[in-house]
């Protein structure tokens, strides 16, 4: 029996109203907001926060394998997998790929993972995440949202057993992005909707209902995206579904996330599903996917470490013009600053457990905790009695902190802040998603996995502080 043994998922803190796109364009806006990543954040960082989640709640660590499935990875030529395989403290020895081309990639990648776990046992993990842009006054710009799921697949301890899934694949033009593009082009909507999105997804939902013998009447919990919603609200109509067994489709509070939005949709039904539910989950873009998943006991105990709702609920505003920025849509004239330096490949690699899994050392002869890591204790000077230490899942309170309006930075002011963790430890680093007056000696903090800055193509990633979510 193979299937979700443990999962996790992320939304940006960020919000961003649709009235302040139409004001600002002066063109008609939806309702609802739509969740932005930060000036910080990519859908590398955004993976691996959900991935995180996923392996702090899941019974055995040992995963074998890993994939990233986005639409917009941070680098066109290198394993981004590899770099949220680092931030989750994956073991070296493990297969990793990424999948990318279509938003269909997200349920593709689960369906794979299931399937291998199913063939050869071993846990799976699959970490999904997109930071949608769409070009200004465009309807991706406002329907687009930036999210992120991951998912441990494996054959014991099983949340949600894969019963049945199907795959269709049929070329047609709908959206599309050529090499070296920012923006994505859609062709007529009523096309695609009509002769692709609806047929489509009702053969899919169809054999896969078939496959796993479970009429439309027993499902518990229904999950359809399709990057058009009416095909979706079509589907529910064909069927004659229970509206109240459809899954919130998040429009109005996250956006549509790309790769990572059917995930995330399921990990927001998930946490409420009983044991004996049957939940269809199906995709549609480039053709279609479905899967058909049945709730089994160990559910009944199983919390995710974040919620969806708990996040949804934790957001601050962000500007248009701000947005436009941190997405470099609208030039503006960098800090006058000397411009920071690429970083360097073997210093990275020397320390890539300190730099990507904030490893820091802690000393066998008194027991106190140290970063970055030492070789002499602080406060013994024992020589070389070090063992690792994490600080990336340790909570803090800051110590003191100073607000820098001249750094560089796409958001001043930076805010820089010391923090002492619990168990022992003490770091200065920068904070993020806070608001500068509301920094506070005292606070709780949480560390989360950033991008400093881009200097040359290079990404150069490392954690900051953020208020606990």
């Amino acid at each position: 029996m193979a299937g979700i043994v443990s999962y996790g998922s992320y939304i940006p803190y960020r919000r961003l109203k649709r009235a302040a796109i139409g004001q600002v364009l002066g063109i008609p806006a939806g309702r609802g907001e739509r969740a932005v990543a930060s000036f910080d954040e990519d859908s590398v960082s955004m993976a691996a926060e959900a991935l995180r989640d996923a392996l702090k709640a899941a019974p055995s660590p040992a995963v074998t394998s890993l994939t990233y499935a986005t639409t917009t990875p941070p680098y066109a030529e290198k394993l981004n997998a590899a770099l949220v395989g680092a931030a989750a403290q994956l073991p070296a020895e493990i297969r990793a790929n990424d999948s990318t081309g279509s938003v269909r990639a997200g349920l593709s990648a689960m369906l794979q993972a299931a399937e291998s776990v199913a063939a050869s046992g071993g846990q799976a993990a699959v970490a999904l995440a997109d930071c949608r842009l769409g070009a200004p006054e465009g309807k991706l710009e406002q329907s687009g949202g930036d999210g992120a799921a991951a998912f441990i697949f494996g054959t014991e301890n099983v949340l949600a057993e894969v019963e049945a899934s199907a795959s269709l694949t049929r070329e047609y033009l709908d959206t599309w992005r050529a090499p070296g593009e920012r923006f994505a082009h859609s062709w007529e909507e009523r096309f695609a909707l009509t002769q692709a999105y609806s047929p489509l997804f009702k053969k899919i939902i169809h054999d896969a209902l078939a496959k796993a013998k479970v009429a439309p009447g027993d499902l518990a919990k229904i999950v359809l995206d399709a990057p058009n919603q009416r095909a979706a609200e079509e589907m529910l109509k064909e069927l004659k579904l229970d509206p109240a067994k459809v899954a919130d489709s998040l429009a109005l509070t996250v956006g549509q996330a790309g790769a990572a939005h059917a995930a995330l949709m399921l990990t927001a039904v998930l946490p409420a599903a009983k044991p004996g539910d049957r939940i269809l989950v199906a995709t549609v873009s480039d053709g279609a996917d479905a899967m058909v998943l049945r709730v089994m006991p160990p559910a009944a105990a199983f919390r995710p470490v974040h919620s969806v709702g708990r996040m949804v609920e934790s957001k601050g505003d962000v500007s248009y013009g701000n947005y436009l920025k941190w997405r470099e849509i609208l030039p503006t004239e960098p800090p006058r600053r000397p411009d920071p330096d690429r970083p360097a490949g073997p210093p990275m690699m020397r320390s890539a457990r300190w730099k990507f899994g904030l490893v820091g050392s802690r000393c066998t002869a008194c027991g106190t905790p140290q970063l970055p890591p030492q070789r002499v204790c602080v406060k013994c000077r024992a020589f070389d009695k070090m063992e690792p230490y994490g600080f990336a899942d340790r909570t803090g309170r800051i110590a003191t902190y100073a607000i820098d309006r001249l750094a560089y930075s796409l958001n001043p002011p930076t805010v820089n802040v010391v923090i002492d963790y619990d168990g022992g430890g003490r770091f200065l680093c920068e904070m993020t998603d806070c608001e500068p007056d509301r920094v506070a000696i005292g606070d709780e903090v949480e560390m989360t996995f950033r991008r400093l800055f881009t200097a040359d193509g290079v990404h150069n990633y490392f954690w900051k502080a953020r208020p606990r979510r």
